[in-house]
């Protein structure tokens, strides 16, 4: 871990070129920021260095500093040769469009002073390639190579097996890998770790080695992060200064009382309060957590103050735009020509922001990480404060928001989780590797080791990927999966196998999946609407939806489409739910916590005492201190302390619901969605089969709730007793079998392991092309031994997207008493289970009928608070 201060400034200009030195005066005024004088020494002695610093601290220049340095000199000595020498690796193309504009000032300015000083030096070259590139762009790449490239994950994957592009490899001394936080987390960060072990083999053959370099803004925990970056076994040095930059954080809520309002009064009030704070500003941002959000926001400001937002100074910007359209919003954004811009949950915004003076989230980002990195927007200017206000219109949220933006003050990040021995992007890199030339399993073997993903990587999985690729699998081909690959089990030697082989991995090799919407019909063949299929992960046969203010019933789904019947029964599904950022369960651990904290003060402290204390205690505004007092409140006058969920307890609140013939169950967890996901999975399960029925299923990030028929009756204090740790995992995988969610995954995992071809011979098969055909290989996968794609799959669904791990750590401290299970019987929800109870109706900012239902439920629980006290 580097010293906080790093060392003064005029060392550091010390170990510069004069000319380079020249530059930081004249544009620095010879002042460096903390990250710049901590990063710099390290990288000019050539280590491994993560620097995790705020937006706008310098921490861009603080990698490419030294770089920039040492090319400068090579320049003068004219041992610069038309070659690379830095790879600038960012996951987003926006990103390094800006890095690519940022290199330029000082490369550009330093070459003027040079020329001044009558010092001629070979100019430094940088330039950006990634899919949108034109060819001849490339062309003329290959010909006269960059001397700093800019390229994305999946661009490093195909130039490492482009015979052209990769001799000039070989020369690489440096990697800069920017966003890291967005990487490591994902198979794209997998794929990459793989991808810098191959790059070291290709540049050690010519006699170098080369530094790794990872920026971020936000990311936990650092030393892991360290050793993904530099690969297991190698040393990193760490650069923290996170909290560098000034923060100006707080939480409104727009009304009094979330419970006790009409749609009416929560909108007007949203919009007032929205207007007020722009109105504030020169250039704000606001992130809302759905693009339909982001959209409808916009209009309302538009609608609501016409002579205040129009066409021309604000707009929208996601995922789902055209391209054309983004850009000219970044442009405007960039250049502060704009009062406000409205986005989701996409980062393709890039981060050279300078005139942004506000971030208003509408609605919780779900993390400390991503709350930093979104807010981390505003004030990109270093010496400015960073400015961010978070507007809640949810019960839930308020708690969460809170405890989110005081432990944010603390220096508390949430743990991402980095994905080990995916089996789908072993197959892609073994397939690449073979490309290159005759190769020997062992030798491959250690390859993989090297990256920290693949450090305990077992024989016995490399085996498999290798015997899929070489086609060792009967049946096979009879399906039309042929081998890539040639492998003799005598040698344990492989080759690639094919004259079409080279083609098909640069079409088909990558790790983001190509994803469709599906045709939503009645069985009787009436069209209802179009659905996202993510929002089909956590669809099972029965489940009920919400689809243009209609409810329908799941039935079944065929390729790309979904058929389904009307109903009138309460939605299982929220209509969010394919987009909706997860709360950590880091971050669930500290509101269990906060909880907890507030039945100890309810003890002592009066209504008034305790907003105070809120108040002193946390950055939030008098509505939201009293909204939370209101909530913990009413919750311990309906049903007790007791039914307050805390890291000692797991509530669960039983219900009948006579109208629709359901028994409600509402387990009251607060560990997050992912959590929440697998856990009720087990919990259904293990339900269905004890009480032999069909059982329906809702979560959020505070809990989920299961139904069943009325009739029929469960023991869920029991049942999570006597939940096994050593068993998560088996249940969980029969679980998930046969769902939306297993045919999902495992078409996508086909897909990246070259099973289900994308590209072939010229024609492009869709991603609804690509699910029936994956619709038709799942049952034969699943009868192939050992089969890594199907392996893939539960793996992934098991270890990434439910986190098993943290289930295990929860069920071990049930099983060993330390968490207790509370069951209580209820007429209503409590007010701590209104989230999950109104699951499935509408997102927050429009959420009418879940206002509704909230006012009755807050009816319901102050009638019952009232006739308690007068009996």
């Amino acid at each position: 871990m580097a010293g906080q201060e790093g060392r003064p400034d005029a060392e550091i200009a010390g170990l510069l070129d004069e000319n380079v030195r020249e530059w930081c005066r004249r544009q620095l005024e010879g002042r460096f920021t903390p990250p710049q004088r901590m990063a710099v020494p390290l990288i000019h002695e050539g280590k491994n260095v993560l620097i995790c610093s705020p937006t706008g601290s310098g921490k861009t220049l603080a990698a490419f500093l030294a770089i920039i340095d040492d090319l400068v000199v090579r320049a003068r000595n004219g041992g610069l040769e038309d070659s690379v020498y830095c790879l600038y690796i960012s996951p987003l193309r926006s990103l390094a469009n800006d890095i690519h504009k940022n290199l330029s000032l000082p490369l550009d300015g330093i070459e003027e002073i040079a020329r001044e000083r009558g010092v001629r030096h070979t100019p430094i070259r940088h330039a950006v390639r990634h899919g949108d590139t034109p060819r001849a762009e490339k062309a003329k790449m290959a010909r006269r190579p960059p001397h700093i490239l800019n390229i994305t994950p999946e661009t490093l994957g195909i130039l490492l097996n482009s015979p052209k592009f990769r001799e000039s490899l070989r020369t690489v001394r440096w990697v800069v890998v920017d966003e890291i936080h967005s990487l490591a987390g994902s198979k794209r960060g997998v794929h990459l770790s793989v991808s810098l072990e191959r790059l070291e083999d290709l540049v050690k053959e010519a006699g170098g080695g080369f530094a790794r370099i990872g920026c971020s803004a936000t990311i936990e925990p650092l030393d892991e992060v360290g050793r993904f970056l530099a690969g297991a076994g190698r040393e990193v040095s760490i650069v923290d200064t996170r909290f560098a930059r000034e923060f100006d954080l707080s939480l409104i809520c727009p009304v009094p009382d979330l419970a006790d309002t009409t749609p009416e009064d929560l909108s007007r009030h949203l919009y007032a309060t929205i207007h007020r704070l722009v109105a504030g500003h020169d250039n704000t941002l606001i992130f809302t957590n759905t693009r339909n959000g982001a959209e409808r926001i916009l209009h309302n400001l538009r609608v609501r103050y016409p002579g205040d937002y129009t066409e021309e100074n604000t707009g929208c910007h996601h995922g789902s735009m055209g391209t054309e359209g983004r850009l000219a919003v970044e442009e405007k954004l960039k250049t502060g020509q704009v009062k406000v811009v409205t986005t989701s949950t996409s980062l393709e915004l890039g981060v050279d922001m300078p005139h942004v003076d506000l971030v208003l989230q509408v609605g919780s980002p779900k993390s400390v990480a991503a709350l930093l990195q979104r807010i981390g927007r505003a004030g990109h200017r270093l010496g400015e404060v960073v400015k961010g206000r978070i507007v809640v219109l949810d019960h839930d949220e308020l708690v969460e928001c809170a405890v989110m933006l005081r432990e944010g003050q603390r220096g508390f990040v949430d743990r991402i989780h980095i994905p080990e021995n995916c089996l789908d992007v072993l197959t892609q890199h073994v397939f690449g590797m073979a490309l290159e030339g005759r190769r020997q399993v062992g030798e491959m073997l250690a390859v993989f080791r090297r990256s920290y993903c693949y450090r305990n990587l077992g024989e016995d999985d490399l085996m498999s990927a290798v015997q899929y690729l070489a086609g060792e699998y009967a049946g096979l081909e009879e399906r039309h999966i042929y081998a890539k690959i040639w492998h003799d089990a005598k040698t344990g030697m492989i080759g690639k196998r094919g004259r079409n082989a080279r083609m098909i991995y640069f079409l088909n090799s990558g790790t983001i999946p190509d994803e469709f919407s599906c045709d939503v019909l009645t069985r009787d063949g009436a069209f209802a609407g179009n659905l996202d299929e993510k929002y089909l992960e956590r669809m099972n046969k029965g489940d009920v939806f919400v689809l243009g203010g209609r409810r329908y019933r799941f039935a079944y789904r065929r390729g790309g489409k979904l058929y389904v019947d009307p109903t009138d029964d309460r939605p299982t599904i929220p209509s969010w739910f394919s987009e909706k950022l997860p709360l950590s369960f880091d971050l669930g651990l500290h509101t269990l916590r906060f909880k907890e904290e507030m039945l100890r003060a309810m003890q002592t402290m009066g209504t008034e005492d305790l907003v105070d204390a809120l108040l002193a205690d946390y950055p939030i505004d008098e509505n939201s201190a009293r909204s939370i007092c209101a909530i913990f409140e009413q919750q311990v006058r309906y049903l007790g302390e007791r039914a307050v969920p805390t890291p000692g307890r797991i509530v669960v609140e039983e219900q009948v619901d006579r109208e629709n013939r359901r028994r409600l169950y509402f387990f009251m967890t607060n560990y997050g969605l992912r959590f929440n996901d697998g856990f009720s999975r087990i919990v259904a399960f293990m339900i269905a089969r004890d009480v032999t029925t069909n059982v329906s299923v809702g979560i959020s990030d505070t809990g989920f709730l299961v139904s069943i028929p009325l009739e029929k009756k469960a023991d869920p204090v029991r049942l999570l007793r006597s939940i096994r740790a050593d068993e998560c995992r088996e249940v969980l995988q029969e679980a998930v079998g046969g769902t939306q969610l297993e045919k999902r995954v495992f078409r996508i995992n086909a897909a990246r392991s070259f099973m289900i071809l994308k590209n072939y011979m010229g024609k492009k098969r869709s991603a609804r092309r690509q699910q029936v055909s994956a619709d038709m290989l799942i049952a034969f996968a699943k009868r192939l031994p050992g089969f890594a794609v199907m392996r893939e799959t539960y793996r992934e669904v098991i270890e990434d997207r439910f986190e098993v791990e943290n289930i295990r750590r929860i069920v071990r401290g049930i099983g060993a008493g330390e968490i207790a299970v509370v069951l209580t019987r209820t007429a209503s929800p409590s007010p701590l289970a209104f989230g999950i109870a109104t699951l499935g109706v509408s997102d927050a900012v429009y959420a009418e009928d879940r206002l509704s239902m909230l006012r009755e439920f807050q009816r319901r629980v102050l009638s019952s608070i009232e006739s308690g006290a007068a009996a």
